[in-house]
């Protein structure tokens, strides 16, 4: 897992630097499943009610869907094992 990824969107620090490509490969490794609906990306977990839905912004994700994305995975505490 990319623990460095991880802890950047935690932080909260660089919401506006990061890459599409690696947030969609940190979600795949958290346990979300992927589906692409055009250029919309559809990330769910089987037991989880909610559904993240990012799209591009160039080849960056766009800001607001990271601040989304950090409070799914404080409130379920996804990544926060060191054995990951």
């Amino acid at each position: 897992m990319n623990h460095k990824l991880l802890q950047s969107i935690l932080s909260a620090k660089q919401d506006n630097n990061i890459k599409f490509k690696d947030l969609r490969i940190l979600l795949q490794q958290l346990g979300f499943n992927e589906r692409i609906n055009g250029d919309h990306f559809i990330y769910k977990i089987k037991h989880f009610p909610e559904r993240i839905n990012i799209q591009p912004d160039g080849n960056m994700a766009k800001t607001y869907r990271i601040r989304q994305i950090r409070g799914v995975i404080l409130k379920y505490n996804l990544g926060g094992n060191d054995d990951d």
